[in-house]
Protein backbone atom coordinates (compact mmCIF):
# COMPACT_ATOMS: atom_id res chain seq x y z
CA UNK A 1 0.00 0.00 0.00
CA UNK A 2 1.08 3.27 -0.80
CA UNK A 3 1.84 5.75 2.16
CA UNK A 4 -1.53 7.90 1.55
CA UNK A 5 -4.24 5.97 -0.51
CA UNK A 6 -6.21 8.41 -1.90
CA UNK A 7 -9.16 6.28 -2.48
CA UNK A 8 -8.70 5.27 1.20
CA UNK A 9 -9.07 9.12 2.44
CA UNK A 10 -12.88 9.34 1.21
CA UNK A 11 -12.26 13.37 2.31
CA UNK A 12 -10.24 13.59 -0.70
CA UNK A 13 -13.15 12.75 -2.84
CA UNK A 14 -15.32 15.81 -2.58
CA UNK A 15 -18.11 16.21 -4.94
CA UNK A 16 -17.31 13.30 -6.79
CA UNK A 17 -19.13 10.62 -4.34
CA UNK A 18 -22.20 9.07 -6.44
CA UNK A 19 -23.16 6.40 -4.30
CA UNK A 20 -21.89 4.64 -0.67
CA UNK A 21 -22.90 1.66 1.07
CA UNK A 22 -21.73 -0.17 4.25
CA UNK A 23 -18.95 -1.82 2.57
CA UNK A 24 -18.72 0.48 -0.98
CA UNK A 25 -18.22 4.00 -2.12
CA UNK A 26 -19.19 5.01 -5.80
CA UNK A 27 -17.17 7.80 -7.01
CA UNK A 28 -16.91 9.44 -10.66
CA UNK A 29 -13.46 8.84 -12.05
CA UNK A 30 -11.36 11.67 -12.53
CA UNK A 31 -9.87 11.67 -15.22
CA UNK A 32 -11.72 9.82 -16.69
CA UNK A 33 -11.22 7.81 -19.66
CA UNK A 34 -14.89 8.10 -21.31
CA UNK A 35 -17.66 10.45 -20.24
CA UNK A 36 -19.33 9.14 -16.87
CA UNK A 37 -17.00 6.51 -16.30
CA UNK A 38 -17.48 5.68 -12.57
CA UNK A 39 -15.24 3.90 -10.79
CA UNK A 40 -17.10 1.14 -7.34
CA UNK A 41 -14.27 0.04 -4.27
CA UNK A 42 -14.37 -1.01 -1.31
CA UNK A 43 -14.25 1.68 1.62
CA UNK A 44 -11.29 -1.00 3.41
CA UNK A 45 -8.26 -1.52 1.70
CA UNK A 46 -7.78 -4.16 0.14
CA UNK A 47 -6.08 -5.05 -2.98
CA UNK A 48 -6.69 -8.01 -4.51
CA UNK A 49 -10.35 -9.19 -5.11
CA UNK A 50 -9.02 -12.52 -2.62
CA UNK A 51 -8.87 -10.31 0.07
CA UNK A 52 -12.52 -9.49 0.44
CA UNK A 53 -14.38 -11.72 3.02
CA UNK A 54 -17.96 -12.76 1.60
CA UNK A 55 -20.11 -10.07 2.75
CA UNK A 56 -17.99 -7.28 0.91
CA UNK A 57 -17.56 -9.55 -1.69
CA UNK A 58 -21.50 -9.57 -2.54
CA UNK A 59 -22.13 -6.19 -1.99
CA UNK A 60 -19.66 -5.11 -4.65
CA UNK A 61 -20.76 -6.68 -7.22
CA UNK A 62 -24.43 -5.76 -6.05
CA UNK A 63 -23.32 -2.01 -6.37
CA UNK A 64 -21.54 -3.19 -9.73
CA UNK A 65 -24.46 -4.12 -10.87
CA UNK A 66 -26.78 -1.22 -9.57
CA UNK A 67 -24.26 1.25 -10.75
CA UNK A 68 -24.16 -0.35 -14.56
CA UNK A 69 -27.88 -0.61 -14.84
CA UNK A 70 -28.27 2.92 -13.61
CA UNK A 71 -25.91 4.07 -16.79
CA UNK A 72 -27.12 1.36 -19.39
CA UNK A 73 -30.74 3.78 -18.81
CA UNK A 74 -28.54 7.01 -20.60
CA UNK A 75 -25.75 5.20 -22.36
CA UNK A 76 -26.07 2.00 -25.20
CA UNK A 77 -23.70 0.20 -23.37
CA UNK A 78 -20.86 -0.24 -20.48
CA UNK A 79 -17.58 -2.04 -19.82
CA UNK A 80 -16.89 -3.66 -16.53
CA UNK A 81 -13.27 -3.93 -15.65
CA UNK A 82 -11.08 -4.47 -12.69
CA UNK A 83 -7.03 -4.37 -12.89
CA UNK A 84 -4.84 -5.94 -10.91
CA UNK A 85 -1.05 -5.10 -11.68
CA UNK A 86 1.35 -5.01 -8.79
CA UNK A 87 4.14 -4.86 -11.05
CA UNK A 88 3.25 -1.33 -12.22
CA UNK A 89 4.15 1.84 -10.01
CA UNK A 90 1.66 3.95 -8.75
CA UNK A 91 1.70 7.33 -10.95
CA UNK A 92 -1.49 9.03 -10.87
CA UNK A 93 -3.56 6.71 -12.95
CA UNK A 94 -3.05 3.40 -11.31
CA UNK A 95 -4.03 3.28 -7.56
CA UNK A 96 -2.73 -0.14 -5.37
CA UNK A 97 -6.67 0.13 -3.85
CA UNK A 98 -9.08 -2.41 -5.53
CA UNK A 99 -11.40 -0.73 -8.19
CA UNK A 100 -13.97 -1.47 -10.82
CA UNK A 101 -13.76 0.80 -13.41
CA UNK A 102 -17.74 1.08 -15.22
CA UNK A 103 -17.32 2.81 -18.75
CA UNK A 104 -20.34 3.69 -20.41
CA UNK A 105 -20.52 2.78 -24.30
CA UNK A 106 -21.55 4.03 -27.68
CA UNK A 107 -20.83 2.62 -30.50
CA UNK A 108 -17.66 3.23 -32.32
CA UNK A 109 -16.76 5.63 -29.54
CA UNK A 110 -13.13 7.43 -29.04
CA UNK A 111 -12.61 4.05 -26.86
CA UNK A 112 -13.22 1.95 -29.32
CA UNK A 113 -11.72 4.15 -32.07
CA UNK A 114 -8.01 4.69 -30.54
CA UNK A 115 -7.69 1.72 -28.56
CA UNK A 116 -10.05 -1.61 -29.20
CA UNK A 117 -10.24 -1.43 -32.91
CA UNK A 118 -6.45 -2.76 -32.52
CA UNK A 119 -7.68 -5.38 -30.15
CA UNK A 120 -8.52 -8.04 -33.15
CA UNK A 121 -5.52 -7.97 -34.03
CA UNK A 122 -3.95 -9.23 -30.87
CA UNK A 123 -7.01 -12.22 -30.35
CA UNK A 124 -6.04 -15.37 -31.45
CA UNK A 125 -8.47 -18.49 -31.58
CA UNK A 126 -6.96 -21.61 -29.71
CA UNK A 127 -7.76 -25.24 -30.60
CA UNK A 128 -8.55 -28.09 -28.05
CA UNK A 129 -4.86 -29.36 -27.57
CA UNK A 130 -3.90 -25.47 -27.07
CA UNK A 131 -6.75 -24.22 -24.67
CA UNK A 132 -5.63 -28.15 -22.45
CA UNK A 133 -2.03 -26.87 -22.35
CA UNK A 134 -3.21 -23.92 -21.33
CA UNK A 135 -5.46 -24.93 -18.54
CA UNK A 136 -2.97 -27.06 -16.94
CA UNK A 137 0.44 -24.42 -17.10
CA UNK A 138 -1.65 -21.76 -15.64
CA UNK A 139 -3.90 -23.74 -12.89
CA UNK A 140 -2.01 -27.20 -12.77
CA UNK A 141 -5.55 -28.80 -13.09
CA UNK A 142 -9.06 -28.00 -13.78
CA UNK A 143 -9.84 -24.85 -12.24
CA UNK A 144 -13.89 -25.72 -12.13
CA UNK A 145 -12.89 -28.74 -9.99
CA UNK A 146 -9.89 -27.40 -7.80
CA UNK A 147 -10.96 -27.32 -4.27
CA UNK A 148 -8.01 -24.66 -3.64
CA UNK A 149 -10.13 -22.11 -6.14
CA UNK A 150 -12.97 -23.41 -4.49
CA UNK A 151 -11.75 -22.02 -1.01
CA UNK A 152 -11.30 -18.62 -2.34
CA UNK A 153 -15.33 -18.13 -2.86
CA UNK A 154 -15.96 -19.59 -0.06
CA UNK A 155 -14.41 -16.78 2.42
Amino acid sequence: MSERCVFCDVNSMNGRILDESKNTITILSNPCLVKGHVLVMPKRHVEKLSEFNKEERVELIEQVTKIQEKLLEKFKGCDVRQNYRPFQKEDGLKIDHLHIHLQPRELFDELYEKCQVHEKKIFKKLNKEELDDLTKEVFQTNPMTDDSMKEIFEK
